[in-house]
């Protein structure tokens, strides 16, 4: 099994620039453009998120956001494994590794919006297993079909 190296990503770095650029293109090819709640670079390239990448030598194999809400509640933010790692645990990795991240930093509860569509049942299932559970909409989110909420206690 491959274990892959975390470590802070910058948006400037070409492969987590051409990462998150597909990540967005996507989610606005599987939802409709009001539903879209991915944050392109720019948006995952302030103070208040953290970017991470998981990497496989020198290849970047997924990156994560932790998106500080307030003191006490983060969000989860761009998610996206590469196409050639997917199925390899590099989500469940990078997961694993924002929520031990979220705790280190005194946060006490995890949320995050994914998609409703069955492309996004992958990642959903690997965030039900991992203990996070469905909630009504949170922060500046409003119900929508196309969109799933889910939360979990650090």
């Amino acid at each position: 099994m491959t274990v892959f190296a975390l470590r802070p990503a910058a948006v400037a770095d070409p492969p987590v620039r051409s990462l998150i650029d597909v990540h967005l293109r996507d989610m606005h090819g599987l939802s409709p453009e009001g539903s879209v709640h991915a944050l392109g670079a720019e948006a995952l390239d302030v103070a208040s998120v953290e970017l991470w990448g998981a990497w496989d030598g020198a290849e970047l194999a997924g990156v994560g956001a932790l998106a500080a809400l307030d003191a006490d509640r983060g969000e989860l933010k761009s998610m996206r494994v590469a196409d050639a790692y997917r199925g390899r645990g590099v989500g469940r990795t990078i997961l694993r590794h924002l929520i031990e991240r979220a705790r280190t930093l005194g946060m006490t509860s995890l949320w995050l919006e994914t998609g409703s569509a069955p492309a996004f049942a992958p990642a959903r299932g690997l965030y039900l297993s991992e203990g996070f559970v469905e909630c009504e909409p949170f922060g500046g989110y409003s119900p929508d079909p196309h969109s799933v909420f889910l939360t979990r206690r650090v």
